[in-house]
């Protein structure tokens, strides 16, 4: 064998082994978790990683969830967990067998019930487990007594991820070991091209001519600020504009009723669940981000990737993302909301160079490849660290 030949056999044999990764989570029809999984899961397998997703899914859904049905679209490998709302001993019994039969490296969860219902059915394996905090919701007792459960878990895990600098801090101050905490900010893998503006809005059921569209895309809950919007949009004028809200939750009806109380219902387009949101965001000429709470939010991404302007709540992780320079940054209360919207609407040319600038500092700071490699690394780490089974 020659001295290249051998050099390169030598190159082949440093290449490091495949990773076995199953990711766990109870999924919603789409969100940024959802979206982050799948990107994480494609990601890797496109490395040459064997990774699996275990959707824990309610027994009347069947094969019909529309999260399951995208990763299978994407060439994920799907294994579906069906149970009733409290079978938790049948979820852990299934999940068992799951890690039995694929013998993972990593278990890496996803959200409060496989954090907390889940996670230790790996470790009592000794498999190493993972979970990324996407961020805190707060609100009532029950949120925060799950939350409280959520916390005693992340102390048994073997590396806990949180998604912005503030949410590690949080972390961090409510008693997770600093050791086993690790800042992962979430990056964005474009989907699809968007559709051109005519073709979104006729998706949206909008008008094609409509002027000033402004667009939300969240969850209808207390943490992202819906009414907020809402309260904003009533200040703002009577300047020409219409509202798009894509998103659903608890907090939708009173939603609508309190845009109606305002004198402004007619004005607002509410679009629901949409699939694929991200190709959509052509239909707005702006996009409000006007969240009390964040981690690193991915309807900002999708925002920034389609070069909008932003108005966006001074929250979470939402100043390490962009900067005055690619948004306007405002406090999370309705004047403020109402003043960036404003500020958008009436500085046209401005509003275009920061939707620019936003678009570039997406493409350079948050690409997915060093994201999946700061994961893989992680995963590395975790594997050579752990303890064999018997």
């Amino acid at each position: 064998m020659t001295h290249g030949a051998n050099a390169a056999r030598g190159e082949i044999d440093r290449q490091p082994a495949a990773l076995r990764v199953v990711h766990v989570l109870a999924p919603g029809s789409v969100g940024g978790l959802e979206s982050v999984v799948l990107a994480l899961a494609a990601g890797h397998i496109h490395a040459g990683h064997d990774v699996r997703v275990a959707c824990v899914l309610p027994t009347d859904v069947g094969s019909r969830h529309p999260f399951a049905m995208a990763l299978e679209s994407a060439g994920i490998a799907v294994v579906r967990v069906p149970v009733g709302g409290r079978s938790y001993l049948a979820e852990r019994d299934a999940l068992g067998r799951l890690f039995q039969s694929a013998a993972p490296d990593i278990v890496h969860t996803h959200g409060y019930r496989p954090d907390v219902i889940d996670s230790g059915v790996a470790r009592a394996t000794g498999i190493a487990t993972v979970t990324t905090v996407h961020g805190f919701t707060g609100g009532g007792w029950r949120n925060r007594l799950y939350e409280r459960l959520q916390l005693l878990a992340f102390r048994r895990m073997s590396a806990v991820v949180a998604v912005s600098r503030p949410l590690k801090d949080l972390l961090e101050s409510r008693g997770v070991p600093a050791s086993r905490l690790h800042l992962i900010p979430n990056a964005y893998r474009a989907r699809g091209a968007p559709l051109g503006r005519p073709q979104a809005r006729r998706a949206l059921a909008i008008p094609t001519d409509a002027e000033c569209v402004l667009g939300f895309v969240g969850r209808l809950s207390a943490e992202k600020g819906a009414d907020i919007f809402i309260d904003a949009l009533a200040r703002i004028g009577e300047q020409r504009w219409s509202a798009v809200i894509i998103g659903e939750g608890p907090e939708r009806e009173a939603l609508r009723e309190r845009a109606h109380a305002l004198g402004i219902g007619e004005r607002i387009h509410w679009a629901g669940t949409v699939p694929d949101a991200a190709s959509l965001y052509s239909a707005f000429d702006a996009f409000v981000l006007s969240s009390r709470t964040e981690g690193t939010p991915i309807a900002l991404f999708e925002a920034m990737a389609c070069g909008l302007p932003i108005v966006a709540t001074r929250v979470g992780g939402v100043p390490d993302v962009v900067t005055d320079a690619d948004a306007v940054l405002v406090e999370p209360d309705a004047s403020s909301v109402a003043a960036g919207i404003h500020r958008t609407i009436m500085e046209a040319g401005a509003s275009r160079v920061r939707g620019a600038s936003a678009r570039l500092r997406l493409e350079r700071q948050f690409a997915p490849a060093p994201w999946l490699d700061q994961y893989a690394g992680l995963y590395r780490t975790l594997t050579a660290k752990r303890v064999p089974r018997a």
